[in-house]
């Protein structure tokens, strides 16, 4: 009876063991399935949420163009697809001037009417070196500008800056809160007027770059 009663023991202790190494094993194997699963949700997080922001840069710029065709109201259809509601957007020109509007539709008649005081028909704004940082449901973003704004079919005047962002995500959509424009250039570039007999030196004097201030007006 004794020795039934040891190997009982005995029994009880080889199973006891063997639950408690199986336990150990289960949430070992918990952990590192949980460690994983939450660093590749991070992983493709991240991707994602950087490509969504840059989309911003390009949101924008098709926005504006849309503006230097004449057409407003596309325009601004598809800056509140780029902005927060109570975005504030600012540009600083070469000469240290500057222009602050807050709300996308403010912004889109101040282009609107820098576009028609300067006579532009037609807009070209390309966006390239895009750094962003994202940090939890914030980001910064920086791109480079190199716009071309048409006068007529000789003439077009060329701007080139930096745009410095900070983005946030409202509801899963990353949108720009605040813009800033850094201009370094404004220049107007037009075709030599003189005939195709002319000199060299004439028409390279003719087609010099030339700074040139955009007329903006001041929107109340």
């Amino acid at each position: 009876m004794e020795k039934r009663r040891e190997n009982g023991r005995i029994v009880s202790k080889a199973i006891s063991f063997l639950l408690n190494r199986i336990t150990l094993i289960v949430l070992a194997v918990a952990l590192v399935l949980f460690i994983g699963g939450r660093f590749e949700i991070a992983s493709a997080t991240q991707p994602n949420a950087e490509l969504e922001i840059q989309k911003l840069a390009s949101c924008y710029a098709l926005g504006t163009d849309a503006i230097g065709r004449g057409n407003l109201l596309e325009g601004k259809n598809i800056y509140r697809d780029c902005f927060t509601q109570d975005a504030a957007l600012t540009a600083i020109f070469p000469d240290g001037a500057s222009e602050t509007r807050y709300g996308t539709d403010s912004w889109a008649d101040f282009v609107y009417s820098v576009f028609q005081g300067n006579g532009y028909t037609a807009t070209q704004h390309l966006m390239g070196t895009i750094n962003i940082s994202v940090k939890s449901n914030q980001a910064t973003m920086t791109s480079y500008l190199h716009a071309t704004h048409k006068r007529s079919e000789t003439s077009i005047d060329v701007a080139n800056g930096t745009y410095e962002d900070k983005v946030v995500n409202i509801n899963g959509r990353w949108k720009i809160r605040n813009r800033t424009l850094k201009l370094i250039d404004f220049l107007n570039l037009s075709s030599p007027t003189t005939t195709a007999s002319s000199s060299t030196n004439a028409r390279s004097t003719n087609s010099s770059p030339t700074l040139v201030r955009p007329n903006i007006p001041h929107l109340k």
